[in-house]
């Protein structure tokens, strides 16, 4: 392989994302992907662009803020490059959670007037103004858009090792070992398993899979939902056409990948208990994602504590969210200038709780 400025680990949107904006600022950028770029959790995610989730840590909020400044101007570049569309699908989200400041209580009428049918006894609703998108309309236009501004992506070489230099990076895979000027790790759910022989602590090493069991079901018309619809125990994405996506559990079982169908029976009446119809509503694709996770719940970004190496992973259930101002922050680590937010509570090696 030849060398390049950036090899940056990992095809996902995390990875693909930074690539890009790193791209756009003059960098050489080669992407090393095990596999096949944006097939993981990228593309298993549900697409819902959450900001103000009152789950949200403050030190979260400020970074989820800020990717959501971001969107417009990342997804107007994204299709122009690409020449692909990724349209929001949806404007709204009607929660039964307690939102934040930003939402608004809504009565029981109000709520089934935006979604007939709605069972609202015994619940309480806001509405809350965030967007959701397709994350397969990202999985197909991001890589053209890299590919673009020149970012050369190699699929099915996986990182191995890193040895950081004093003036270059040394990374090892099956094919050999190549040079670079700068690393950055961002292989999600895989990120602990590159090694870094000259630290006692990979700086990834609390990154792990977290699955998420997830699924469509078709409704017929004139059925249709036109606002994401969310509880604590379940949420339903609408992606059009009577297609809805229904998820998402949360399990701690390493990289197993099974759909269950007691659980997807499970969720799929939990969902109905939300909203009737879809108790009847055919199932049409199940299917599971491995999210990149951490102890404390926060993303991992910084150095990785070796010359010339950074860490951007473990970004949970918000990696589609938090994409844009993550490669906002790469780059802006990579050329020596401030963070536009605060990174004490990202940082890599951190201890785990």
């Amino acid at each position: 392989m030849e060398t390049a400025e950036v090899i940056v680990a990992g095809g996902g949107i995390i990875g693909l994302s930074t690539a890009l904006e790193l791209a756009r600022h003059g960098f050489r950028v080669r992407v090393l992907e095990k596999g096949r770029a944006m097939s993981e959790a990228s593309w298993a995610a549900a697409g819902m662009l959450s900001p103000h989730d009152p789950t949200h840590s403050p030190e979260l909020a400020k970074l989820a803020d800020l990717s959501i400044r971001l969107y417009p101007k990342y997804l107007s570049t994204v299709e122009g490059l690409s020449g692909r569309s990724v349209r929001l699908r949806t404007q709204a989200a009607i929660s039964t959670d307690e939102e934040d400041g930003t939402s608004v209580a809504m009565n029981a009428q109000e709520a089934q007037r935006r979604i007939p049918g709605l069972a609202t006894e015994g619940r309480s609703f806001h509405w809350v103004e965030e967007v959701s998108l397709d994350p397969r309309d990202l999985c197909a236009a991001l890589p053209l858009a890299a590919a673009a501004v020149g970012v050369i992506l190699q699929e099915g070489t996986e990182v191995l090792a890193v040895r950081g230099q004093v003036d270059s990076v040394e990374i090892t895979t099956p094919r050999g070992t190549v040079s670079a000027g700068a690393f950055v790790n961002c292989s999600g759910a895989w990120a602990a398993g590159i090694q870094h022989p000259d630290l006692q602590r990979p700086p990834a090493a609390g990154v792990e899979p977290w699955k998420g069991q997830i699924f469509t079901v078709h409704l017929e018309p004139p059925l249709d939902l036109a606002y994401v619809l969310r509880s604590p125990e379940v949420y339903l994405v609408p992606r059009g056409g009577g297609q809805i996506v229904i998820g998402a559990t949360v399990e701690r079982v390493g990289f197993d990948r099974w759909v269950d169908p007691m659980t997807i029976r499970r969720l799929q009446a939990q969902a109905a208990e939300l909203w009737p119809p879809i108790a009847s509503a055919r199932v049409v694709e199940s299917w599971t994602g491995l999210r990149p996770g951490t102890s404390d719940g926060l993303p991992v970004i910084g150095s990785a504590g070796c010359p010339r190496c950074w860490v951007a992973t473990g970004h949970f259930r918000n990696g589609i969210l938090l994409a844009p101002a993550t490669g906002l922050i790469v780059r802006q680590l990579l050329q020596g200038s401030p963070p536009a937010v605060g990174l004490e509570a990202f940082a890599p090696g951190r201890p785990s709780k």
